[in-house]
């Protein structure tokens, strides 16, 4: 595979990876929520905003650069 190739396949990674995490620490600030440190759960889903308003682009930027020539 041409070096040209492995970064989309790469930055698809990468995403994935994104994905994961985030749901992960969705999963946590419920924990730490549930817990009674609703403040602490606001800010980590204020954080992971970011991750939501970027991922249309991403998939799209991704979906260029992963289509046949």
């Amino acid at each position: 595979m041409p070096n040209s190739d492995l970064l989309p396949s790469l930055l698809s990674k990468l995403y994935e990876n994104q994905l994961a995490l985030e749901a992960s620490i969705m999963e946590l600030s419920n924990w730490v929520e549930q817990r009674g440190s609703a403040e602490v759960a606001e800010n980590i889903r204020g954080a992971l905003h970011t991750i939501d308003e970027n991922e249309e682009f991403i998939k799209l930027t991704l979906g260029v650069l992963m289509a046949p020539e």
